[in-house]
């Protein structure tokens, strides 16, 4: 046992960096908009903290796997840590070993890596067990911590409500002596679990209920899965969290906005530590929070998550339909598409909901310019060529993606007999309809023009054949291309289209109903698939854009023997076709998020005629505008601001959606400031009137 008057820092930290390289950060011109968090860190630098001793942590508890709703929050940290060349902890808050496992820990470094970050230190709060005891045991003798016998629901009946102060509990006043003989008795693990704790002495009727002498240390008999059996007793987390920052000489804590009403309480402890090693650790940590990632269609409690895992509503905590990192890689997310989604959604003040459709369509345009397209049938029918020779086939050329003139090309089979989707056909249809009728032509990709001549059909009338004839004319105008695949080529493949999991879109919202009941019965289909044969040699995480179909990528199942694909997104927004219609009383919020264009786009098309709509409708463009600016950050908007004075209407567009983003917590800066006053100095009259409102 250490005396009070001489608390050291019992710590061991392998490899820890402390300092980085001496360059120089330099703000420049082209540097993107500041957000909240950056003007934090910009006005203390400009007060005298040294840039050297910025330091930032990534700190998850590894009681499950990472899901989207983190990558918010590793995206702040390690980004922090990129532009102002910082150091960045991964520190592990391995606290409560009853849930803790090295699979999960194991998970965790794989998935940042993945994403494409690099820690400076891998920390954990287990490394610090010693020491907190010790600053706990010198707590005690200040006065400051007493070990309370009370059961749970006795303690939180003297604590009180928000609205009622609560009561100083029986053992509130034990001697200091009794408090320090009860909890080196605890840690020796003379008590049962649930006889003991040790509290914080604060103050009971303090208006923050987390203020009501919290709990520093449980009893808790489970090994750890890094101290084996060394402790029976475990630290809180509130008491645990801000040491340890302390103890890294952390300069910016960021958490989401739930633990606000702890920073009192991170203050308080992390000043009573301070005064034992001012010297050795002058830094004191700045709490600040954000708003966390909710997602649409999507849980994010990760109780809730291992529920669908142990229930067998899916197969694992990779499974693709999860919304955990692991889940997403393997049904095809990139990390670029995910860093993108993240950048698009910004750092704000204020809770909100990000609609799904925003990350689906950050993986579309990353695939877009990235995946190979190829050739597959889901649903096949067979089309028969029936003057085309038989048994002669040709290789033909078939270009890898437009989208970038380095993928080359490829060589694709042609022959008699090919697979071609059923739905691409009917033997009659409306003018509408530009694919294969009977009596019709269209283009086969990378290939000839046919035309329907006939059907065959078994005894219960379906279609088994499409007998049509070619053409070497391929100059020939028509209105529908078609994929196919070859049969004599073809490779049989496993597809898992996979869609949303839950069909409603706040599945954990409804105080009436649970969660499973809104699982979505259809979010897996496997079909039975024909691929053109260049995929048969697509290896376990390569992706592809199955033409006219969607992206898919190989799955881990997959083997030589037998192809696997999962589907990651479709070419469209399918979910936006089935939102109900709103009536004329009901915003057009769902309609305009499930849109796949970027909000931020839906707003700018507004800019062309806003100016000159009629009252009425620029009322509506206006609500409409109002609901599409949630869904932007401020680096969508800040490079409006310099629109030419002409385009007034983008102008306005650009002055209402800078409304709505100030009013759900964006900090004014100067070129927020600037984009005003000059709007305010405009003759353009709905200009100035938007700009009046600011």
């Amino acid at each position: 046992m250490k005396n009070c008057s001489d608390v050291t820092i019992s710590l061991k930290l392998p490899n820890f960096v402390l300092h980085i390289s001496n360059r120089e950060y330099r703000m420049s011109e082209e540097t993107k908009s500041l957000n909240f968090i950056e003007h934090i860190i910009e006005e203390d630098l400009r007060n005298g903290l040294e840039k050297e001793a910025l330091r930032f942590r990534f700190p998850p508890e590894p009681n499950g796997y990472l899901h989207i709703g983190h990558t918010k929050a590793i995206g702040i940290s390690f980004g922090l840590g990129e532009k102002y060349q910082a150091p960045v902890n991964l520190r592990f808050d391995d606290t409560n070993p009853a849930k803790e496992e090295q699979e999960y820990v194991d998970a965790i470094k794989r998935d940042i890596a993945w994403l494409g970050y690099q820690w400076a230190n891998e920390l954990y709060s287990s490394d610090y067990f010693q020491q907190l005891y010790d600053w706990a045991v010198a707590l005690i003798k200040e006065g400051k911590a007493y070990v309370d016998s009370q059961s749970s629901e006795a303690m939180a009946i003297q604590k009180g409500s928000p609205t009622q102060p609560g009561v100083d509990g029986p053992y509130r006043n034990r001697s200091i002596e009794e408090n320090l003989d009860l909890f080196q008795r605890m840690k020796a693990g003379e008590f049962p679990e649930g006889s003991h704790v040790l509290r914080a002495k604060i103050d009971m009727q303090h208006p923050n209920m987390l203020m009501r002498d919290p709990l520093m240390y449980r009893i808790l008999k489970k090994a750890h899965h890094r101290t084996g059996n060394d402790w029976c007793i475990y630290p809180m987390y509130d008491w645990t969290h801000g040491e340890s920052d302390y103890l890294e000489q952390i300069s910016h804590s960021l958490c989401s906005l739930e633990f606000k009403p702890h920073r009192e309480l991170y203050d308080w402890f992390k000043d009573q530590v301070y005064k034992y090693q001012p010297e050795a650790l002058p830094m004191l940590p700045k709490q600040r929070e954000f708003a966390r990632l909710n997602l649409s269609y999507t849980i994010m409690s990760k109780r809730k998550l291992l529920k669908l895992v142990e229930k067998g509503i899916v197969t694992g905590w990779d499974d693709p339909r999860m919304p955990t990192i692991s889940g997403l890689r393997r049904r095809g997310y990139t990390p670029d598409s995910i860093r993108q989604f993240i950048d698009k959604v910004g750092v704000a003040k204020r809770d909100n909901v990000i609609d799904v459709s925003l990350l689906e369509f950050c993986i579309r345009e990353d695939l877009n310019k990235t995946a190979h397209r190829v050739m597959a049938v889901l649903d096949p029918v067979k089309l028969v060529i029936t003057n085309y020779p038989e048994g002669k086939e040709e290789w033909l050329e078939a270009e890898n993606n437009q989208e970038d003139d380095s993928a080359g090309s490829r060589k694709v089979p042609f022959s008699r007999e090919l697979y071609v989707e059923k739905d691409d056909f009917k033997e009659e249809a409306s003018s509408k309809f530009f694919r294969l009728t009977l009596g019709g032509e269209v283009r086969l990709k990378n290939a000839y023009i046919i035309k329907a001549e006939r059907v065959v059909k078994d005894d219960k009338g379906n279609i088994t054949e499409i007998h049509a004839t070619y053409s070497e004319d391929t100059e020939k105008k028509v209105k529908g291309t078609l994929h196919w695949v070859s049969i004599k080529h073809a490779v049989k493949a496993e597809v898992r289209e996979y869609d949303r999991l839950f069909v409603d879109e706040a599945p954990d919202s409804h105080t009436d109903k649970d969660f499973m009941e809104f699982i979505n019965p259809e979010s897996l289909k496997i079909i039975d698939a024909f691929v053109e044969p260049s995929l048969s040699e697509a290896k376990v995480g390569d992706r592809f854009q199955f033409q006219r179909l969607g992206y898919f990528n190989v799955d881990d199942d997959s083997t030589s023997e037998k192809l696997v694909f999962n589907k990651t997104v479709g070419l469209r927004d399918t979910w936006a076709k089935q939102a109900p219609k709103n009536d004329a009383n009901q915003p057009t919020q769902k309609q305009q998020q499930t849109s796949n264009r970027p909000a931020i786009e839906q707003i700018k098309s507004y800019g062309k005629k806003y100016d000159r709509m009629k009252d009425a409708e620029r009322e509506k463009a206006k609500s409409d505008i109002q609901e599409l600016a949630k869904h932007v950050s401020y680096n969508d908007v800040e490079p409006l601001f310099g629109t030419a004075v002409k385009k007034a209407g983008t102008r306005i567009i650009t002055m209402i959606t800078l409304g709505v983003l100030l009013k759900n917590g964006l900090e004014r800066n100067p070129e927020i400031n600037d984009f005003i006053e000059k709007a305010l100095e405009d003759k353009n009259d709905l200009l100035v009137a938007e700009a009046k409102a600011l």
